[in-house]
């Protein structure tokens, strides 16, 4: 009986050792493109000084190894108004800060990123964000009635095309949830934004309870802004679906005037921003 079910043992790793073959896959290379991080976000009731712009290269899809940070280039902010100027210093690490910027809402500035013979250019106004109105939770009106979420409450401007942006994010969680939102059929109502959990085996996700951290920015941002990040947020929430749209080239707005085909990859935010933390009671 032993040898017998030995025998059957062997056949089956012969099986699925015979089954097993490597695999390359053949992933399309483009040259590497400067990637552009200047998400300036001004927390509304702060001054605003500091702030950090990171420069990387894109690399190969199954390229984890290099490298990337970009060193020695020239960073500066314009405001297109006064035309003060904001020079970003390399801190190291594709790290470029500065201690003395002046954001001002409604107005316009460029950005303009020198690196290697090429130039940089990109456009953005400072987007003001509204009050937050009230902060709540509740087990009603989200998806799940039995799930906690918190809700965010907020006015509304009447007669003005308004974008807002949300980032939620729960301690010790490895990404973000994120919602970009339109006033287009809302406009000059009180607004509800939620943030609710369902458990989720697969991902390790459960429901909130009393006592866990929700982290919540409130963004408001420009026109421009929301239709790319609203896009990225589609293909991101179709990557896991086998049957979801092919994601389309998704471009920011760093450009490159002398050089069109070699634009940068990335965005030139500019957002007044309320940060919450919410604990759950």
């Amino acid at each position: 009986m032993k040898q017998h079910l030995y025998n059957i043992i062997v056949l089956i790793l012969v099986v699925f050792t015979s089954c097993t073959d490597v695999v390359d896959v053949d992933v399309p290379e483009a040259a590497p493109r400067l990637v552009v991080e200047a998400s300036i976000d001004w927390e509304k009731g702060t001054q605003g000084n500091e702030q950090f712009i990171k420069l990387t290269m894109s690399t190969p899809f199954f390229d984890n190894l290099s490298n990337t940070d970009v060193a020695g280039a020239s960073v500066k902010i314009t405001n297109n108004t006064t035309n003060q100027e904001f020079v970003f210093t390399d801190q190291g690490a594709g790290i470029y800060g500065t201690t003395a910027f002046v954001p001002v809402v409604n107005q316009t500035y460029t950005l303009e990123i020198n690196y290697q013979g090429e130039t940089y250019i990109a456009e953005e106004t400072m987007t003001p964000v509204v009050d937050i109105d009230e902060i709540s939770q509740a087990r009603i009106g989200g998806f799940n009635d039995e799930a906690l979420e918190v809700d965010i409450y907020f006015n509304d401007p009447p007669n003005q095309e308004n974008f807002y942006f949300f980032r939620f994010e729960e301690e010790g969680d490895l990404l973000p949830e994120l919602l970009a939102i339109p006033d287009e059929f809302t406009d000059g109502n009180r607004m509800k934004v939620f943030f609710e959990k369902e458990d989720d085996e697969d991902i390790g996700q459960e429901e909130f309870e009393p006592g866990d951290v929700a982290y919540i920015k409130f963004h408001g941002i420009s026109k421009q802004y929301f239709n790319y990040i609203d896009l990225l947020i589609e293909q991101y929430d179709n990557a896991a679906n086998p049957f979801g749209t092919v994601p389309a080239t998704l471009k920011g707005n760093c450009i490159n005037p002398a050089n069109p085909d070699n634009y940068a990859f990335g965005y030139f935010r500019l957002s007044q921003v309320i940060s919450v933390t919410y604990i759950f009671q």
